[in-house]
């Protein structure tokens, strides 16, 4: 089994009851295709580098992933036909990071650096 990295830009007038049924979408594509979700982070409406099909924001969804190279395929070519999903990116990584969110709200990550110390 491959580690995978999976990022998912969605359109910027969804709702949040839309996301959620996206994201349990393909969460059970992924477990059909025998993929195990490690973690999913919801990084909110962020601002695009450039205009995206008419968006100039996306909701950024990340998934961490372990499967195999047929599982993202499959995933990507039903990702390549949604039209909610301005993009998608897919990283192989040698091992998850499941500690950090590099997206956090800077109080709680003040918070977590405090209770280090």
């Amino acid at each position: 089994m491959n580690n995978y990295e999976h990022t998912i830009i969605l359109r910027q007038d969804i709702s949040n009851s839309q996301q959620n049924t996206i994201i349990e979408k393909y969460t059970k594509l992924i477990e059909k295709n025998n993929g195990k979700i490690m973690q999913t982070q919801i990084w909110g409406l962020m601002n695009l580098s450039y205009i995206i099909k008419k968006n100039r924001k996306g909701h950024y969804i990340h998934f961490k992933i372990e499967g195999d190279g047929n599982l993202i395929k499959d995933l990507e070519k039903n990702e390549k036909i949604d039209k909610n999903i301005l993009k998608y990116l897919t990283i192989k990584v040698k091992k998850h990071d499941l500690d950090t969110n590099y997206f956090a709200k800077k109080e709680n990550y003040n918070e977590k650096e405090k209770s280090k110390r």
